[in-house]
């Protein structure tokens, strides 16, 4: 059984306000989606990765991966009009690749600090439940609006998980999901575990970290930068 990464990365980063699409931006002279890349080619259980990439970057993406001894990279597909369309994009393009029972692990190009562990258990909990969705607890209190101003209630936050990826599936499932999906008229989901919700699925919880974080705001590129930083410091110790 073989598992594949297939990494979205197919947004324009519009919330970055930068000139070139966020997962191309370089942190310490690297691209962004070369951290990420690296997390799932040093993964010894990642057999093949393929990309979901912006229209006009699949060059610059190609170049980059050999720049970068990116070897696992062997699919780069383009990406869609919404999220919900890239990942299927995505997948349809693995499956003429790979068995139905082989495991596609769906994550975000921005989420550069994805670590082996995370990959791992994610891994071990699709193989057993046939989906695993990475999370973490909810640390703060939740607080219910209608108009974004003033609260209405609020939520327990036991009871809630904050969602992360990689998000993995047998490769089968996601792909008659995308069908299933298309036939009923859903074409704008937020994520796969989102989709699975809808389409009457429930999904499973693997391991993820408050460190694997989403790179969206400028704000979250200087996290970044401070967490690369602290891990050099443990590398030095």
């Amino acid at each position: 059984m073989a598992n594949v990464a297939l990494l979205i990365a197919g947004g324009s980063g519009a919330r970055m306000h930068q000139n070139i699409p966020k997962q191309f931006l370089k942190v310490n002279e690297r691209p962004v989606i070369i951290y990420t890349l690296e997390a799932f080619q040093n993964h010894p259980e990642i057999s093949e990765i393929g990309v979901v990439c912006i229209e006009g970057w699949e060059s610059v993406l190609w170049a980059y991966a050999r720049q970068f001894n990116i070897t696992k990279l062997k699919y780069v597909v383009p990406g869609g009009k919404n999220g919900q369309d890239s990942i299927r994009n995505g997948v349809f393009e693995l499956e003429k690749h790979f068995s139905p029972e082989d495991i596609v692990l769906i994550h975000d190009a921005i989420r550069p600090m994805v670590s082996a562990d995370i990959i791992s258990d994610c891994i071990v909990t699709a193989q057993k439940h046939g989906c695993a969705i990475s999370v973490i607890p909810c640390a703060e209190a939740m607080m219910q609006t209608e108009d974004g101003e003033v609260s209405v209630g609020s939520y327990p936050r036991d009871h809630l998980r904050r969602t992360q990826t990689p998000q993995a599936f047998f490769l089968g499932k996601i792909c008659d999901l995308h069908r299933r999906a298309l036939k009923a008229g859903i074409t704008n989901s937020v994520a796969s575990c989102t989709l699975m919700i809808e389409m009457g699925e429930q999904v499973y919880f693997s391991a993820g970290s408050e460190k694997n974080i989403k790179l969206t705001t400028v704000e979250d590129l200087d996290i970044f930068k401070a967490l690369l930083a602290a891990e050099r410091s443990d590398w030095l110790k």
